[in-house]
């Protein structure tokens, strides 16, 4: 992908965080189905980092689950940081901190202390990402802050076999560009709430996700559907580090 094209994208996505940051933290405020199959890969006493950390509702879920959490939330948009700290106060059994980082800035990893986590999880991040460059990167720097024998687990949009998803598609020529501009599985979507905006997306299919942990030195041990009013909008992978 070109530079400048993978640059656009990006800041369609980061232009959008910005001007909907608390409209869009409305529409996410309880857990999906899908994560309760992830907390067998999580330890009673763990340690997680979560890749694009939005409102903190990962946060508020494991403090239920699990019996003692130490958790750390990372996000490119400070608006959501801010409302995931004010969500976040005050619940026990679960020690959250927030930080502000731009998971698309080469080595963003290099910013935290590596090889510590029990599990990494990035829910809906890694299709917001152009270009399968910046794919590959954003998973071997989560592998990279993983204990040995632990999890990465994502969950990316299954939308273009939604009908309902479907329908927010809208042609790349509203940005000033063509589907020859993009990658392959690259789609532009329309969000109409509190005003209309967009947000660049891929989808991602479990032969990428395969191509993309090995490259990343993880095995997959797991992928499944879940979430959505049809049950299978997302799909979920868990990695492993030998």
């Amino acid at each position: 992908m070109d530079d400048a094209i993978q640059a656009q994208l990006l800041r369609i996505n980061r232009d959008f965080y910005l001007r909907f940051a608390a409209g869009f933290a409305e529409t996410r405020t309880g857990a999906q189905p899908g994560w309760e199959r992830i907390i067998p890969y999580l330890p009673p006493r763990c340690q997680v980092l979560d890749l694009g950390c939005g409102n903190g509702r990962l946060a508020r879920f494991l403090a239920e689950r699990r019996e003692e959490v130490n958790y750390l939330g990372i996000d490119g948009s400070p608006a959501l940081v801010a409302l995931a700290e004010q969500a976040t106060a005050g619940l026990t059994g679960i020690r959250a901190a927030f930080a502000v980082v731009d998971l698309a800035a080469p080595g963003w990893e290099r910013s935290l202390a590596g090889g510590q986590y029990d599990a990494v999880l990035a829910l809906a991040v890694l299709h917001h990402l152009p270009g399968a460059g910046a794919r590959s990167a954003l998973l071997r720097g989560a592998a990279a802050c993983l204990r040995d024998g632990g999890a990465v687990i994502l969950s990316n949009w299954r939308f273009v076999y939604s009908e309902r998803m479907r329908q927010k598609i809208v042609p790349w020529e509203i940005v000033g560009l063509t589907a020859s501009d993009v990658d392959r599985g690259d789609f532009l979507l329309d969000w109409r709430r509190e005003g209309s905006g967009l947000r660049y997306v891929h989808q991602v299919e479990p032969d990428e996700v395969r191509d993309l942990a090995a490259q990343a030195g993880l095995q997959v041990v797991e992928q499944y559907v879940a979430d959505g009013r049809e049950g299978d909008l997302s799909l979920y992978s868990v990695l492993q580090k030998p």
